[in-house]
């Protein structure tokens, strides 16, 4: 009980202005060196008010100059000594709540310049002014220790708290930047889904339509239409699954095994598809290998979309330390002088940089068609994905 009304004692100080704070420990600090004990006032006349306020009032400031306030105290408190009215007086007050302000606010090499002075002045009023012996030098700096410990204290705590809020600042835009990343990686996987999938649907819904009159081949175009709907569902589901926390435990991400199924789909969709490799297939992390499958899929989808292509053609080039990924169609180019642009053109540059790789996008070598060709580093050690 003791303690909760300690704490709530402080609480309310703390919520009170720092001006007013200080404002009531100078009034304090005044009336404790006037009024105690009572003879002091009777004998030391007008001095003693005069230095008393000296040595106290200029508290008030002490937040925002702390050493100009030491030093004002001190003078007053020297002037007590002088006068011989400080050896009535309990404790130096004043003094005492410059010394902890000094200790708890200023600079290192102010710090230490006051603290020196403050030493010289005790050494100097105890045995000369006031006239006491030397063993009295231990008892009159022991309270200045204790202020200095004091405020040395508080400093080491509040320096402790800002260095705390700052870590939680840092690890909260941390948070939000990670959050930001993932929700950016889910939007892409989505729109690579949903964009290929329901391309495909598309043509061959228009190819089923047309080719009514042959049942056979119309039915053919509805089963593709039914499977790439239902493996649709299972990547959306897949892709999903992270934001309900389950992701890892459901089917990896797409990967290289599944570029030929990709290519048939192509084919199914009226492309005559080609895939190619050249060199020696190397070892590829699972990310980079659905980042490569991201890739050729987003293009076969711009190719069935937008170029009224007849042929599409993925090459994956093996080097040493990297791999090349180029898909080209003979459709229709990008008219001259036309920027990139896009969702899933902007999907490509963002999953390539995540490697630190280069995306080129554009018209064919000879200057019809499109091409996408990007070059991907391959880590090294790292388990071939799927």
């Amino acid at each position: 009980m003791v303690i909760d009304g300690f704490a709530a004692v402080r609480r309310r100080a703390e919520a009170l202005p720092a001006v007013a704070v200080d404002v009531v420990i100078a009034v304090l600090c005044y009336f404790a060196t006037v009024a105690l004990p009572v003879k002091v006032a009777q004998d030391g006349g007008w001095p003693l008010f005069v230095l008393a306020a000296l040595a106290s009032l200029p508290l008030v400031w002490r937040r925002r100059q702390p050493v100009v306030v030491a030093a004002l105290v001190g003078a007053g408190t020297i002037g007590l000594a002088i006068t011989g009215i400080l050896q009535n007086i309990a404790l130096p007050y004043g003094q005492l709540v410059a010394t902890y302000t000094v200790a708890s606010l200023a600079s290192t090499l102010w710090r230490l310049l006051v603290m020196v002075c403050t030493s010289v002045g005790v050494l100097v009023s105890v045995p000369i002014l006031l006239g006491l012996g030397p063993a009295t030098l231990g008892i009159a700096a022991f309270p200045f220790v204790v202020a200095y410990a004091l405020g040395v204290g508080v400093r080491a705590r509040r320096d402790r708290i800002a260095m705390l809020e700052e870590r939680t600042r840092r690890l909260a835009e941390a948070q939000q930047a990670t959050s930001a990343r993932e929700r950016e990686r889910i939007a892409r996987e989505i729109h690579d889904i949903v964009a290929h999938s329901v391309s495909l649907m598309v043509v061959q819904a228009e190819a089923g339509l047309v080719l009514s009159a042959d049942p056979g081949r119309a039915t053919q175009a509805f089963e593709t239409i039914s499977g790439t709907g239902r493996e649709a569902l299972t990547q959306l589901d897949r892709a999903l699954g992270v934001l309900r926390g389950d992701g890892p435990t459901r089917r990896p991400q797409p990967g290289l095994d599944e570029l030929p199924a990709l290519l048939d789909r192509a084919r199914l969709a009226g492309l005559d598809a080609e895939l190619v490799e050249r060199g020696t297939p190397r070892p590829v992390p699972a990310d980079l290998a659905a980042a490569v499958y991201r890739l050729i899929q987003e293009a076969v989808t711009n190719t069935v979309k937008h170029a009224a292509a007849r042929r599409i053609r993925a090459g994956l080039d093996w080097q040493p330390a990297s791999v090349r990924v180029e898909v080209s169609d003979d459709g229709r180019g990008p008219a001259p002088g036309a920027p990139a642009s896009g969702r899933g053109l902007a999907g490509m540059r963002e999953r390539v940089q995540a490697f630190g790789g280069e995306l080129h996008t554009g018209a064919g070598a000879d200057g019809s068609g499109f091409l996408v060709a990007a070059t991907l580093p391959i880590p090294r050690d790292r388990p071939r994905g799927g």
